[in-house]
């Protein structure tokens, strides 16, 4: 249970008359009304608020429903709007019936600001924590503003927007303040109400339902015809004093509650998240499979490799790339990275940890039978055969969905190649905007089918050669993404990530038998945490 959801459960045990304990000596609160009644009266002869057209709910006791009887002698069978029994000393009542309530005036924008006198409230100038520091707005002070000066001791009531129904009683107003429109103030002249009770019943489930049901859901607006109407669960004046030192004392540890319980939340959400991280972690720096001595070197593999790719860059399948090898020197334990070109360059400092002796540091470009670079910007057209892959088909969850692609114009089709085409076992990565950038995705043969897809440009392709298994670079991605998330550049809403960063990134090597190994453990220990989930 939520700490809110613990705080509605006693709220409306509180306003249900469960909370407390019963006291058979407090004044009934058909004693109270009536003494209000009187109040009232007086108010509204000293032209201190208008009168209302008020009325009294009773409950009759020769068929159990509930009436309500307004000044005029109308009487309304209001049985189906009761929604829960009260204590026999309790009555319910309308609010207006028990405060005087005002909505804002509609203040114009441009005569709002910082530098003038008197402070106006707004819908976005509170919360359920109290009245915001920033973007405050000021106005002028003027006697047609007087009506809707805000009141010390009273409870602002949002009446418009997606925060329709927030709430905040005011308790240590120190200027005066004006109220804008679309926002209500329940105002509390009476000597035998709290208006701290009376808050609470506002922030109770029972109301927030009733605004909740009858918002306009258009543009979720509640009118003061609703508010006015508000039922109230009345109890003596010295119950509800009980009822609010109870409440003041139980949100203390509620509040107390929330703190543990979040902290709880976010070691349950987290620690899945950690575990995979760990699990990757391990991965990369060859701690999670048991290394065998037998295993070819992966020095040998990439050997193997840089031959291969120098054939397709001989045979001009490949565009010319200067190739490397590291290695680590035994005379100065530094590591060197040699280029074909012949130069070569202390890379100590780029190397984040050790690995295995039987393993090798290579740079990606290294490891590819594709240049790895972005896709071509395409032209669109409503329906073809050819999709074109973006970054939304690359998704949050891990999976690859066609479901979000366009469809290329085949009519550009000359400007690619059969290599442009995605194929099973690829890796796409997300290379621009806030969001998804440096999100991983690895292409199953059940994502694409038999499909024609190309990538766009703001997606990067990576193409491995044999010996490399797309699903270790995959996790080696993953693992990093957080990584290539911070090399991008840019532009807060305009950021890149640059193919020439994927290049260069460092991997940590092992053999083909390894990888394979490593990509079986990582499957099994991940769909534990999923099964575990």
């Amino acid at each position: 249970m939520t700490a809110q959801e613990l705080k509605n459960s006693i709220l409306q045990l509180a306003i249900q008359g469960k909370l407390v304990k019963q006291d058979p000596s407090d004044e009934p609160a058909s004693v109270l009304l009536e003494k209000i009644k009187e109040e009232r009266e007086k108010l509204i002869e000293e032209k201190k608020i208008k009168k209302e057209k008020y009325s009294e709910i009773y409950k009759d006791s020769s068929d159990n429903y509930y009436y309500e009887k307004f000044e005029d002698g109308t009487i309304n069978d209001i049985t189906d709007e009761i929604p829960f029994e009260i204590p026999e000393s309790w009555k319910w009542t309308r609010l207006k019936s028990i405060s005087n309530i005002i909505t804002g005036y509609s203040f114009k924008g441009n005569e709002l600001k910082e530098n003038k006198k008197v402070r106006v409230i707004r819908i976005s100038d509170f919360d359920e924590y109290g009245l915001k520091s920033n973007k405050i707005v000021k106005i002028d002070e003027n006697k047609k503003y007087e009506n809707y000066i805000i009141n010390n001791h009273s409870i602002l009531l949002a009446m418009t927007g997606g925060t329709v129904g927030k709430s905040y009683l005011l308790s240590n107003l120190k200027e005066k303040m004006y109220l804008n429109q679309r926002v209500a103030c329940i105002n509390c002249q009476y000597s035998n109400i709290s208006i701290i009770y009376l808050y609470y019943v506002i922030i109770s489930p029972f109301i927030k339902d009733i605004i909740n049901i009858n918002k306009n859901s258009t543009n979720d607006n509640i009118s003061m015809e609703l508010i006015n109407n508000f039922l109230v669960p009345l109890p003596s004046l010295e119950e509800q004093k009980r009822i609010t030192l109870k409440l003041q004392s139980l949100i203390t540890y509620i509040s107390e509650y929330d703190q543990y319980y979040n902290k709880l939340e976010n070691l349950n959400n987290n620690y899945k998240v950690e575990l995979k991280k760990s699990i990757l972690q391990y991965a990369i720096q060859g701690k999670l499979v048991k290394q065998d001595l037998e295993d070819e070197s992966a020095e040998i593999l990439i050997n193997k490799i840089l031959d291969e790719k120098r054939e397709l860059i001989k045979s001009k399948q490949m565009k010319k790339e200067n190739l490397s090898v590291i290695y680590k020197d035994s005379t100065d334990n530094q590591f060197y990275e040699k280029f074909d070109d012949g130069k070569i360059v202390n890379i100590t400092d780029e190397i984040p940890f050790d690995i295995p002796d039987n393993w090798a540091w290579t740079r990606l470009e290294n490891l590819t039978t594709k240049q790895i670079k972005r896709g071509k910007s395409p032209k669109y057209i409503e329906k073809s055969n050819v999709y074109v892959f973006a970054q939304k088909c690359n998704q949050k969850n891990g999976m690859i969905t066609l479901g979000n692609a366009k469809f290329l114009d085949e009519t550009t089709l000359k400007k690619y190649d059969d290599s442009d085409y995605i194929i099973e076992s690829d890796i796409v990565i997300n290379s621009t905007g806030n969001g998804t950038l440096g999100r991983v995705g690895i292409i199953r043969n059940k994502d694409i089918s038999s499909k024609k897809v190309v990538p766009d440009s703001h997606v990067t392709l990576i193409r491995l050669i044999n010996g490399v298994e797309s699903n270790y670079i995959f996790y080696f991605l993953k693992y990093n993404q957080k990584y290539l998330e911070s090399q991008a550049t840019g532009s807060t809403n305009q950021t890149e990530l640059s193919p020439e960063i994927i290049k260069k990134l460092l991997i940590p090597l092992p053999n083909t038998s390894e990888q394979l190994k490593i990509i079986e453990k990582i499957k099994i220990l991940l769909n534990k945490i999923k099964t575990a989930e």
